[in-house]
């Protein structure tokens, strides 16, 4: 017997519009489906959409813990990048559903798109500003990178912060180099004062620090990193993984 492909059991269609992205889930979500559901939400959640919408109207759970995945995609991009979420629902007993299992909690839900749309924004109101780009895998992408993040950071009047995400954009731009055949993607990030830059590269393995650096007693890069942000970490993308860092007005150099 062939088991059906998680596209079978579970459809999900992106549907992108001015001021939000949505979401629209049919069909099994399940221990089978879950991944498929939690990828596709973190890829929406990445691209960097003002607000994000899952509408799960046509979706059945056989059990309730499957619900579960709107909470940890939530968590997974609570710190970066931090996209207003909500689900939309058609029926009250969906509705209540998610609230009994506490994920109205952590992602609140709404009758429809356009409902969580307008509260998403009236909560959150503040505007982004967001550069993308992509390097080839060369050397020469450090500086590249470096001079893209200083001219649009210098653009949007935040040049106080050139120094500390220049050093920030080299460190990552320079894993992505050293540690995978990728391109570098680089987006650059300004929410009211922080600045967030975010790489993405095709290995899955998560960026972390080296421990032989640290028992050598050499600081690693990725630890002059986290000295340098807020904070720092990995988010797993469709065929790869994003690493970001977010940097406030007190990370200036």
């Amino acid at each position: 017997m062939t088991r059906p492909d998680d596209a079978d059991l579970l459809r999900i269609d992106q549907h992108v519009a001015p001021g939000h992205t949505a979401l629209l889930m049919s069909g099994v979500l399940d221990g089978v489906t879950y991944r498929t559901a939690r990828d596709a939400i973190l890829k929406a959640a990445v691209d960097g959409p003002a607000n994000l919408v899952m509408d799960v109207t046509d979706v059945v759970a056989p059990r309730p813990s499957a619900w579960a995945v709107f909470t940890s995609a939530r968590w997974l991009t609570n710190q970066w990048p931090d996209v207003p979420m909500g689900i939309s629902c058609a029926h009250a007993s969906g509705r209540r559903t998610l609230a009994r299992n506490g994920i109205a909690r952590y992602v609140p839900v709404f009758r429809d798109v356009d409902a969580a749309v307008a509260a998403l924004t009236r909560e959150h109101p503040g505007v982004r500003r967001r550069m993308r780009h992509e390097w080839p895998a060369t050397s020469s992408s450090v500086p590249a990178a470096r001079e893209f993040v200083a001219h649009w950071l210098t653009a949007w009047g935040s040049a106080d912060m050139v120094a500390t995400a220049t050093v920030v954009a080299t460190v990552l731009v320079d894993n992505v180099l050293r540690h995978t055949d990728s391109r570098p993607d680089l987006r650059l990030e300004l929410n009211r004062a922080n600045v967030t830059v975010a790489v993405s590269d095709g290995n899955s393995a998560a960026a972390a620090v080296r421990e032989d650096a640290e028992a050598a007693g050499r600081l690693s890069e990725l630890t002059i990193v986290g000295v340098l942000t807020l904070a720092w970490g990995n988010t797993p993308i469709d065929g790869g993984k994003t690493v970001w860092a977010v940097m406030g007005p007190q990370n200036r150099l």
